[in-house]
């Protein structure tokens, strides 16, 4: 398996490469030359695998150059109970109105980023030592890429992490578990603008190939193929456990900020996963809400991103649409490059002509949900189930009620525990969420970060002064 570029300028490379290269030379996305075909047959095989055993029966699909008993023991090593707390890894949990919630936040951080992070945090250092290379993570974070990347990370072999957050728009929760971190390899700077002000950085330092290339700059971000190919096992995963018949078709709704999460489960489907509808779910920014409903794709400038309730979805540049956008137009990479370059120009640009696609051929719908919303949903699901849900989770379920249909389970992708968004829950509960006792003490913990204004050249001269440049 070859990967390409999304905007074509890139030679076939393997996932190795890919996995530490990042974003591509030619600044576009990598994705792999075809999307392996799962049939019936294959799918019902896979019913009684553990997690770790389908996730790396799934990832070979995509990894051919990492043995197969390797791969397997990559994947065992980051799916296990002592991580996730149980052998499930992924529960259902049962709400009402027809919805289910597939449980992505049992990981170390108690959000769905761990899914994926535990798996990086494995084949990065798995690779480098085959190497004997280090790399220098570069990230960008909204809330919890952040926290799941160094936790998954912190203390690796030839890894340096460095991630930016938008200093003061984070939960208090979000901060303490990034900023307690006091691993030499863990590096937080937190800059005074918005998550698209960071993602800019991140982008702008790893599209000069000469600074990335002495200073070795990898992506933990969702540009990293890797964390897409590992997000995808959890929709495989949810329509085992939610059907019984071959065939049974099954709906996903996905909060969502920067496209990764429910760009695997387009990936899914168009490897044969029987999925019916991917409901996509924004909170106040809602620019992919609005390109579904439009066809036109208008980012918001930094001013015009609300700070939500919902955090980790104030987001208004979703760096992995780009890879959605090069199915829609039929894998055209002149076509992508003149979209962004229109982007670029103009602020936006206009498929409206393939809005008929949208649904039709990839099944895609999409929502928003308001402050008030998330308040009243998670009230609700709380008063009626018994169950407390997070912000992000509660825009899902507040969206994603609106599509359920007779006789196809609808499962919402649970985004992170309410522990991490205790203001919010307060305001809708009248009481605090519980926090794990193993992280009651989170607050309390002393701080590591570095505040700074939003400039590409501050954080340049900080990874120069803090990891050496490769001859």
């Amino acid at each position: 398996m070859k990967y390409r570029s999304t905007r074509g300028g890139m030679a076939p490379q393997s996932f190795s490469d890919i996995l530490l290269e990042g974003l591509a030379p030619d600044g576009g996305l990598a994705l792999p030359e075809r999307f392996p075909a799962v049939d019936a047959d294959t799918l019902e095989s896979w019913r009684a695998l553990s997690y770790a055993e389908l996730a790396a029966e799934i990832l070979r699909l995509y990894i051919d150059d990492i043995p197969r008993d390797d791969l397997l023991a990559l994947t065992r090593a980051a799916y296990n109970a002592s991580v996730f707390g149980s052998e499930q890894i992924v529960p259902l949990k049962p709400l009402n109105r027809g919805l289910t919630l597939l449980g992505l936040s049992e990981g170390p951080t108690l959000a769905f980023k761990d899914m994926a992070m535990q798996f990086l945090g494995q084949v990065f250092e798995y690779v480098l030592g085959k190497r004997n290379a280090t790399l220098n993570i570069l990230g960008a974070t909204s809330g919890d890429t952040g926290s799941a990347a160094e936790y998954a990370l912190r203390g690796k072999r030839g890894v340096n992490v460095f991630m930016l957050s938008p200093h003061g728009r984070m939960s208090e929760f979000q901060r303490a578990q990034m900023y307690s971190l006091q691993d030499e390899n863990i590096h937080n700077l937190a800059l005074k603008g918005v998550f698209d002000d960071c993602q800019d950085i991140v982008k702008a330092l790893a599209g000069d190939l000469d600074f990335k290339s002495r200073y070795r700059l990898g992506a933990v971000n969702s540009i990293n193929w890797a964390r897409i190919a590992a997000q995808v096992v959890y929709y495989f995963w949810g329509w085992l456990r939610a059907t019984t018949a071959a065939g049974a078709q099954v709906s996903f709704t996905v909060p969502s900020g920067n496209f990764g999460n429910i760009l695997s489960g387009h990936i899914a489907r168009r490897m044969g996963l029987p999925i019916r509808r991917l409901v996509l779910a924004t909170n106040e920014n809602n620019v992919l809400e609005e390109f579904f409903r439009t066809g036109v794709y208008r980012p918001r400038s930094a001013e015009q991103t609300h700070a939500t309730s919902s955090p980790s979805m104030d987001i208004s540049r979703a760096s992995n649409f780009e890879r959605f956008v090069f199915d829609l137009v039929d894998q055209d990479a002149g076509k992508v490059k003149a979209c962004w370059k229109q982007l670029d120009e103009t602020g936006a640009f206009d498929l409206s002509g393939l809005k008929p696609l949208f649904e039709s051929r990839y099944g895609f719908v999409a929502g928003a949900s308001t402050h008030a919303d998330r308040l009243a949903t998670i009230r609700q699901v709380y008063e009626e189930t018994g169950v407390l849900i997070d912000p992000h989770t509660a825009d899902g379920v507040k969206v994603g009620a609106g599509h359920v249909e007779e006789g196809i389970p609808m499962l919402v992708l649970e985004t992170a525990l309410p522990a991490k968004f205790g203001e919010t829950i307060q305001e809708a509960i009248g009481k605090p969420a519980p926090i794990p006792a193993h992280l009651q003490g989170l607050a309390r913990l002393p701080q590591r970060v570095e505040v700074m204004d939003c400039d590409a050249e501050l954080v340049r001269d900080y990874i120069k002064r803090h990891v050496a440049a490769q001859a």
